[in-house]
């Protein structure tokens, strides 16, 4: 049996970077070169308790002294009038994450954040993976509508030394995805060691609604890192949480980004195993303007945004009115994560309109389902509806073309453990938390959303054109992958 200790990692709940309303207990957190402080608040029997846990050895660093990359643009092989084909290497790397260090990495074409796919609405795209690894991976696109040949299924593995064509249609409405590695029991540590990318898939509806572009428009990547002293990165599936204290953008750590005064669209995601990042502008206005499935019907404006693991939040935010030589710090409640320095003026005209994508009207469910995720009883893994795991079962046969009402619990609220809910292949609404409306920001299509324990969420979810076998798990990578958190349902005719 695991003991609590172990549970309360797996689970998230232990220390700061955790996504546990109990760790939000914790007060008084500082950043000092780049990691949080290793002071954690616990909650037992109504009691708050205090300990210290090991932070990771990181290099020192002083806070914003590297600058942010914007992950470079993967250009395609061959294209023709209705594809782009591109070829992508899954190969070791070593890599600077620190200055003056290489850090041995996993990574999609060599890059800690792999290459940005830019794709199109209607425009179709094949890419042909191929594993330099000495062990399987696979690709998932997070938030693709795609043949299940191609959906990255945890047994779908290409095996050191294969290569694997994906082709994805791309029909679907404009919306900010990535891809990340897949393969059960390994993705946990794939992608923190670095498989994750950004695929930015651009609408039919976007041109018309002045929204900032080009080198206006940043994808930012937001995860929690641990390393040694030789920036080195160290991963466990046991890991305390508060001990991955690393804050990392786009694969460095909490660096600087030079901007224009003028607007821009920051697409930001987390792709942390667990670990939320809930993000502010020290009180400056963000400007909502999409979520996982792509634009919202109409802007939110937010002075604070929470992102949970394999989420994208869209932010538009306006420097116009800070003056050149100054800077805007983004942070979350954890301290300081980025900054922006304004080094030059800018021009662009207006702001994004009052109705950006309305959302389709939602069919008649024709079946309700309930999904509970929760502790086993023997507390060695985590269930779905009282099973762990396992490829050879199907939990749920869904009739292809069918519209689908269900209300995910989480049933661990005795342990105070956080789960979020990603489902492969399609998108849902989000329609009440517990009867209550959705949380801001979470009026459009989304692919993950989070269940705090105790908590449930009722979506509605079209199964769409592809047959075939495709899973829905918690995204906290450590309960999916070794501990089990994952189903499986089959889309028939």
């Amino acid at each position: 049996m695991l003991d609590r200790r172990k549970i309360l990692t797996i689970g998230g709940v232990a220390g700061a970077a955790s996504v546990m309303p109990l760790a939000r207990l914790a007060h008084g957190d500082s950043t000092e070169n780049g990691v949080r402080n290793a002071t954690s608040h616990h909650h037992h029997g109504g009691k708050v308790t205090t300990r210290s846990v090991a932070a990771n050895a990181a290099p020192p660093l002083d806070p914003f002294s590297v600058p942010m990359p914007v992950p470079q643009v993967l250009r395609p092989s061959y294209r023709t009038s209705k594809l782009d084909q591109y070829v992508l290497d899954i190969q070791p790397a070593n890599v600077e994450i620190f200055p003056g260090f290489k850090t041995a990495a996993l990574t999609y074409g060599g890059t800690f954040v792999g290459p940005t796919i830019l794709a199109t609405e209607g425009r179709a795209i094949q890419i042909k993976y191929r594993n330099r690894l000495k062990e399987d991976a696979n690709v998932h696109l997070h938030g693709g509508h795609n043949p299940a040949s191609s959906d990255g299924h945890p047994m779908d593995v290409i095996p050191a030394g294969g290569s694997k064509v994906y082709t994805y249609p791309n029909r679907q409405p404009g919306a900010t995805l990535w891809y990340h590695d897949h393969v059960h029991h390994l993705e946990a540590e794939h992608v923190f060691r670095g498989l994750h990318g950004f695929y930015l898939l651009k609408g039919y509806d976007e041109a018309r609604l002045n929204l900032p572009s080009g080198e206006y428009d940043v994808p930012i990547m937001l995860r929690y890192g641990k390393f040694d002293e030789d920036g080195q990165i160290l991963f466990s599936p046991y890991d305390d949480v508060s001990t991955r204290t690393t804050f990392l953008v786009n694969g460095r750590p909490q660096p600087y980004f030079k901007v224009a005064a003028r607007r821009y669209r920051f697409r930001l995601l987390n792709a942390s195993n667990h670990g939320d990042f809930k993000v502010n502008l020290g009180g400056r206005e963000m400007v909502q303007i999409a979520s996982d499935g792509g634009l919202l019907p109409a802007p939110v404006s937010r002075k604070e945004v929470l992102i949970t693991p394999g989420e994208r939040a869209e932010v538009v935010v306006d420097f116009s009115d800070v003056p050149v030589g100054s800077s805007v710090v983004l942070e979350s409640e954890w301290g300081p994560v980025m900054r922006f320095d304004v080094d030059r003026r800018g021009f662009d005209t207006g702001g994004p309109p009052a109705v950006l994508r309305p959302n389709p009207t939602l069919p008649k469910p024709t079946v309700e389902r309930e999904i509970r995720m929760q502790l086993s009883d023997d507390q060695q893994v985590f269930w779905i509806n009282g099973k762990p795991f396992d490829p050879d079962r199907v939990d749920v046969r869904i009739k292809r073309g069918t519209t689908e009402v269900w209300r995910i619990y989480n049933d661990d609220s005795d342990w105070g453990i956080d789960h979020n809910f990603h489902l492969h292949m399609v998108r849902f609404r989000v329609l009440d938390r517990d009867g209550a409306p959705p949380w801001p920001g979470e009026s459009g299509l989304k692919d993950t959303v989070s269940v705090p324990p105790g908590t449930s969420v009722r979506v509605q979810a079209t199964f769409g054109e592809h047959l075939g076998r495709f899973v829905y798990h918690c995204h906290m990578m450590e309960h999916s992958g070794p501990f089990q958190m994952m189903a499986q349902m089959e889309i028939v005719q």
